[in-house]
């Protein structure tokens, strides 16, 4: 059971976050979004956010295959496009912050594919999922032990974590 439920005790601020949820949502489409919640979540070592991410991509009907290789991206090989790892080499380069982690080299490879408003969006994005995994830790947030127990995508927003329906 979570420590506090943020979004009972701290509304306004736990609002702000949804909305900036559901803008980079909006922004990124479903599966960039959910890939980019997956692969921070792993690097953060949020198990409540790295179930819910997984289960909403294994719904959007991405391969199982794909979604166990996101902890392995780098050697993965063609399971993820060039695309796909420029995201996720980004994603690792800001959630682990520090003198070298957004490289040029990162920057320039993530630039290749996408624009400075879409590059904007995906920092925002990561930002995101990192503020989501730090509540979710903190507040010892945790996956259900079942699937009969899950809540639908909607209500997990109950839990003091995110909502993946944002």
């Amino acid at each position: 059971m979570a420590r506090i439920s943020l979004d009972k005790v701290s509304k306004k601020g736990y609002s702000h976050v949804a909305r900036l949820d559901t803008y980079c949502r909006t922004a990124l489409g479903d599966e960039l979004y959910d890939l980019i919640k997956l692969r921070a979540s792993i690097v953060n070592g949020c198990g409540f956010c790295v179930d819910m991410h997984s289960t909403d991509l294994e719904r959007l009907g991405v391969p199982s295959r794909k979604l166990f290789a996101v902890s392995a991206w780098q050697h993965a090989g063609a399971l993820f496009d060039e695309s796909e790892r420029s995201v996720f080499a980004l994603t690792d380069a800001v959630t682990k912050l520090g003198p070298e982690t957004v490289t040029d080299e990162i920057w320039d490879e993530a630039a290749k594919h996408f624009n400075a408003e879409q590059l904007g969006d995906l920092l925002l994005a990561i930002s995101t999922i990192n503020i989501w995994n730090r509540l979710a830790i903190a507040t010892e947030t945790t996956p259900p032990v079942d699937d009969e127990s899950a809540a639908p995508a909607e209500v997990t927003a109950a839990s003091g974590a995110e909502s993946s329906a944002d």
